[in-house]
Formats: C-alpha cells, structure tokens, sequence
C-alpha cells in the first residue's frame, strides 16, 4: 500500500510538470522573424527621434525619424526596421533627379502578410525636401511598407499627401550612387515583385542596390 501510494504521487507530480512546462515553452519571446508574420504584434511606439542605420551595396546611411513628423508613419518604420524588414529588400525604383524607391519585401510570403496593413494618412507638417524620406501611397490611407528618398525638393508631393518622417542625416552621397540605369521606362513590375520576390529581381534587374542590413541605432 505505500508503494503503491509513492507511485501515485509521483505520477501526480510528473502530471503537473507537463504543464508548467508547456507555459513556460508558450511565454517564450517570438523571434523577429516570426513578429513579421503576424503584423498585429508590432505596433510598438517608437522613440521621439531615433535613427536607422542602413548597411547597402552602395556603402552606409543614416535615416533621422521625428516621430512629431508623422506619428503613425515613425512607428511603423520603427518596428519593421527593428524586425529586420528590410534586410536584403531592393532599391527597385531608382529614378535620377526624383527619389529612390524601396520597401517590397523580397519574401512574398511578407509581402501577403503585410499587403493590407494599411496606416491612415498623417498630415504633412514637412516637406518632400532632398533627403526627406517619405512613405510611397497608391491614394488615401494606402501606406503600408514602402518609402522613398528624395534626391531633390520634390515639395510638390506635399500637396498630394506624402508626408515626411525623417530624413538621411548620413551617407546621402550614398543614396546619390544607388544604382538607377534602368531608368524611367524600365521599371520592374511591382505585381511580381509581390508574388516572386527577389527571384524575379535577380534575375531580370540584377544591378539593382540593396540593403543588406537595417538596424535602429542605440
């Protein structure tokens, strides 16, 4: 009889473990790769100012973010910079004398995630000045991951709702050299950008420039 009590009880406990385990295994963190899947958990507020940095083929810059600027559009950027977004993700619009264009994840299966994540409209405080980068719209509260630089006073966009978030603060000699000889009439096709990725930039715009890493600095 005690034995068989001892036995009882200690299936008891092994019973119990089970699940604190399996908490324990369902409290652990997701990993940035997994938070960008699932676009409902990064809606983190990000700083006032911050600063992402932006490791390219074309060499490094700096983008300075006011949050004051564009509230909804600072952390958006906030949080898939940190999640790592835009790493290996194109500069596949590159049109000399206008801005440079990126933002399309070279994963389609992002791209399908993040496709109707569309922010409402902040209002322009700033304006599309050289260096100002700016979230790219298809109309009214369209903006979802995509931006652009400005290599010039673009301040016509500021009538058509491109408001600002920030601006490149280091490394603009960089975003003058990001390559652009495929120019105005052959752009890639942003329809299979979405569905094929990188697969189908590779191999028909291969000198397109890319980021290879974009961080927020400390």
């Amino acid at each position: 009889m005690m034995n068989r009590t001892l036995a009882v009880a200690t299936c008891a406990l092994a019973a119990f473990a089970v699940p604190v385990a399996v908490q324990a295994q369902a409290a652990a963190p997701l990993s940035p790769a997994a938070k960008l899947r699932n676009p409902a958990l990064l809606k983190e507020q990000a700083p006032a100012t911050y600063k992402a940095k932006f490791d390219t083929s074309a060499g490094v810059f700096v983008i300075e973010v006011h949050r004051d600027w564009a509230p909804l559009g600072a952390d958006r950027f906030y949080n898939l910079v940190k999640n790592g977004f835009y790493d290996d993700v194109r500069f596949f619009r590159v049109l000399d004398g206008f801005m440079a264009q990126f933002g399309m994840s070279g994963n389609p299966g992002l791209s399908a995630a993040w496709r109707t994540q569309q922010l409402k409209d902040d209002p322009v405080k700033q304006s599309n000045k050289r260096g100002y980068v700016t979230f790219a719209h298809a109309g009214p509260n369209t903006r979802t991951t995509q931006l652009f630089i400005n290599f010039q006073d673009n301040s016509p966009l500021d009538a058509q709702g491109f408001p600002p978030i920030g601006q490149v603060v280091q490394g603009m000699e960089v975003v003058d050299k990001l390559y652009s000889g495929y120019g105005r009439n052959n752009v890639p096709d942003q329809g299979r950008i979405t569905t094929e990725g990188n697969a189908y930039l590779t191999k028909a715009y291969p000198k397109l420039d890319y980021v290879k890493k974009a961080t927020i600095e400390p």
